[in-house]
């Protein structure tokens, strides 16, 4: 990585770039650098010589008029009120490194704008006393200036971290009016009347606004925004197939080299589903689970360091993630060496039923809980055949001692989050009722850890999950992920093709 040259700066070129960025601080300097300073023939050598690179007839990006939609909804639950929706700022991995930035997802669904630091605001268009509409504004960081020496002086220069829209593009794009996002903190100081905030994205914006807004008040517009999504919109769903269509193949690649992975360890599956994820997607939509032999009992093994062995089973958790953030979530549990063991299979078999009678559950008009309900129930029953626990299986489930080895709830909601819609209040999600375009994923499991003796030693060690998404019709459901393989001897016949 390239030395930023901002330590030799002199200040006084420094305070003028500030003064003329409208910034309190100078440019931030980095000590060590190489070079003694900027002369004044090259400073003015940089602010010429550029051609005009400003993008003019842009289109509107696909979901535009779905986010105005969205903040229409917005508008009218909160008359009169002033609305502030961060985007986040870039966190710092190491030193002056960051993270890969990611939206907020509140920011996202309502702008379809992915850029650091960017702010949408809804002011009351005639004050708090006015006919409830809104005047949206998205505030971002403009062009870096050429003229101050901000594009090539500062670490966020464009010549350092790529071009940027101008706020003029910015307008095209997402049909929102656009202002300079370092304006804003002063103006959201001076605001006056009613203001909420959706909190912990972005510390200046919320330091402006501490003397304003209550967390009363601000978590009820986290919970709107999050119960919004609740249903997606035609958009949405297509955007989750997107997802789900790639991660299907990222699942094809990894068992195209389960040899290569054999010879070295998880990280080599890991890898493999991340490179489909990134050539196809912005990203994985979360760590992937590559969890080989005893590994698949531990339910978020994202470590991915074990080794992976003929014989055993690797329960692959996994999803692409779109450029718009929707993102994929599913699991397949593979024999490694592409045939299952007799118990195994008996293991298997007994997940992929609990699955088939989840997924039969997911109608319009049914209780959020069936699905778990129906899954549940299953799982039960097995256990008590297989005298792992005793009947009856209505006793089990009253009491819960299945949970031991199923764990976890049987699914969840899917969208921008990989568990979407999560401040939604418990009577809408939990103890709601499911409604077309809602999405969600079953994924009921069994996992005997390697060390519980309460279980014959021929099932330690052995962890399965099958998990799909499910999207929510008027007539029941679509299987968004139906291109991959569930049933144990379709998952046998699959591996063998691909691995031929």
């Amino acid at each position: 990585m390239s030395e930023a040259l901002t330590p030799e700066t002199p200040e006084a070129v420094l305070d003028e770039a500030a003064d003329e960025a409208g910034e309190e601080e100078p440019i931030k300097q980095r000590k060590n650098g190489l070079y003694p300073g900027v002369s004044d023939e090259l400073a003015e050598s940089m602010k010429s010589g550029w051609a005009d690179t400003e993008l003019r007839g842009l289109t509107p990006i696909a979901q535009a008029e779905y986010t105005a939609a969205r903040r229409a909804a917005l508008s009218a639950r909160f008359p009169g009120e002033r609305l502030v929706i961060p985007a986040g700022n870039l966190k710092t991995r190491s030193n002056d490194t960051e993270y890969p930035f990611r939206a907020s997802v509140e920011y996202a669904y309502l702008t379809g704008n992915l850029t650091e630091d960017g702010v949408l605001v809804l002011e009351p268009a005639n004050g708090p006393t006015g006919n409830g509409s809104h005047k949206a504004t998205i505030y971002l960081l403009p062009r870096s200036n050429r003229e101050n020496g901000e594009f090539w002086l500062s670490g966020q220069g464009e010549l350092w971290v790529g071009r940027r829209h101008s706020l003029a593009e910015a307008e095209q794009l997402y049909g929102i009016p656009a202002s300079d996002v370092r304006e804003l903190p002063a103006a959201l100081t001076e605001a006056t009347g009613p203001v909420r905030v959706v909190r912990g994205y972005d510390a200046a914006i919320e330091a402006a606004l501490t003397d304003k807004v209550t967390r009363e008040h601000d978590d009820e517009l986290r919970v709107f925004l999050s119960e919004a999504r609740l249903v997606k919109d035609e958009f949405e769903a297509g955007e989750l197939q997107k997802a789900v269509d790639s991660t299907v193949r990222g699942f094809e690649d990894v068992v195209k080299v389960l040899d290569k992975a054999e010879a070295t360890s998880e990280r080599f599956i890991e890898g493999t589903f991340f490179l489909r994820a990134r050539v196809e997607g912005n990203d994985i939509g979360y760590g992937s689970i590559c969890a080989s032999g005893p590994h698949a009992c531990t339910l978020h093994w994202v470590r991915n360091d074990g080794p992976v062995r003929s014989g055993d089973l690797l329960l692959l958790d996994a999803g692409v993630e779109t450029h718009t953030l929707y993102t994929a979530d599913v699991t397949r549990t593979l024999p490694v060496n592409g045939t299952f063991t007799e118990i195994q299979k008996k293991i298997y078999d007994a997940v992929y039923d609990a699955q088939e009678a989840g997924i039969a559950a997911v109608l319009p008009g049914a209780k959020y809980r069936d699905f778990h309900d129906a899954a549940q129930h299953v799982l039960a029953e097995r256990l008590v055949e297989w005298g792992l626990l005793e009947g009856p299986v209505e006793r089990v489930l009253e009491l819960g001692l299945q949970r031991r080895w199923t764990l976890h709830g049987t699914g969840h909601m899917l969208g921008m989050d990989v568990h979407d819609c999560a401040a939604a209040r418990t009577e809408t999600y939990v103890e709601g009722t499911l409604e077309p375009g809602m999405c969600l994923t079953v994924e009921p499991g069994l996992y005997f850890q390697a060390d519980d003796l309460t279980v014959p030693e021929e099932y330690r060690g052995i962890g399965v999950r099958i998990e799909d998404d499910l999207l929510v019709t008027e007539d029941g459901n679509r299987n968004l992920s139906a291109g991959l393989p569930r049933r144990s001897d379709e998952v046998e016949a699959w591996m063998a093709s691909l691995k031929g």
